[in-house]
């Protein structure tokens, strides 16, 4: 059985290219501090799962290292532009599918050149044939997967998941997990995922961060070939280890 390494107190560093650096990043509303001194690299091509209990910061770190947020303090370098998935698809209802897409392009584009790369993103996905329907005929899955489509026609460096497969029944959420990393192999795109799900960071994740009280208290990198079985011996040993870094007891 494979036991997880675990680093204490910061993030390592990624080895070779960086898709996103953040140093002594900080965060206060008002005067409760959500986010203090986080140290962070995310390589290119690596996929980090960022863990914690509720109302530890992992969105708000999210948010700031996708630019929906400002820092406190602290610096966040990002290769290239980052796009986000959010847990709700936000779709715009009035107008197909095609061009919700495309509004993931960087402006100025040429609609028609933005259209058919959108088009091409849907078949990758697996949505040739909705790209014309509207969002509300959509399935929680097939809208899922066109709002990753809308985020990677922008060919990012880094792709943000903010518990894009919460809202999913379990057998969407695997063929989810599926495109996720079929999608990654094809481009190499560095992803932080943030995730309430142990067993999902370990599935997907090379590594994965524990964040607790506005720190990384722990960086376990995740040492299992692909694909990954959920109820694999290995699978479970990281889990026991994570909930216990979690503070959940069995």
């Amino acid at each position: 059985m494979t036991a997880a390494t675990v680093t204490s107190l910061s993030a390592r560093p990624a080895v070779g290219p960086t898709a996103a650096r953040i140093a002594g990043l900080g965060k206060r509303f008002g005067q409760r501090t959500v986010l203090d001194g986080i140290d962070l690299e995310i390589g290119a091509g690596e996929i980090v799962a960022l863990v914690g209990r509720s109302g530890s910061g992992k969105s708000t770190l999210l948010r700031i290292i996708g630019g929906l947020d400002t820092a406190s303090r602290g610096e966040v370098s990002v290769e290239g532009r980052p796009t986000i998935v959010f847990q709700e698809p936000r779709l715009i209802p009035w107008q197909p599918v095609v061009r919700n897409v495309a509004l993931g392009r960087p402006k100025p584009r040429n609609r028609r050149a933005g259209e058919r790369a959108a088009r091409d993103l849907l078949a990758e996905v697996g949505l040739a044939g909705r790209a014309d329907a509207w969002p509300l005929t959509l399935s929680g899955g097939e809208a899922q997967r066109a709002a990753l489509a809308r985020a990677l026609v922008a060919e990012p460096t880094l792709l943000l998941l903010d518990e894009p497969f919460g809202a999913l029944d379990a057998l969407t959420r695997l063929t989810m997990h599926e495109l996720l990393l079929g999608l990654h192999a094809q481009r190499a795109f560095g992803v932080l995922l943030v995730t309430h799900d142990v067993l999902e960071a370990i599935t997907l994740a090379d590594r994965v961060l524990v964040l607790d009280e506005g720190r990384i208290a722990a960086d376990v990198p995740i040492d299992l070939p692909r694909p990954r079985t959920a109820g694999a011996p290995d699978i479970a040993d990281y889990a026991t280890q994570l909930l216990t870094l979690l503070g959940v007891t069995h």
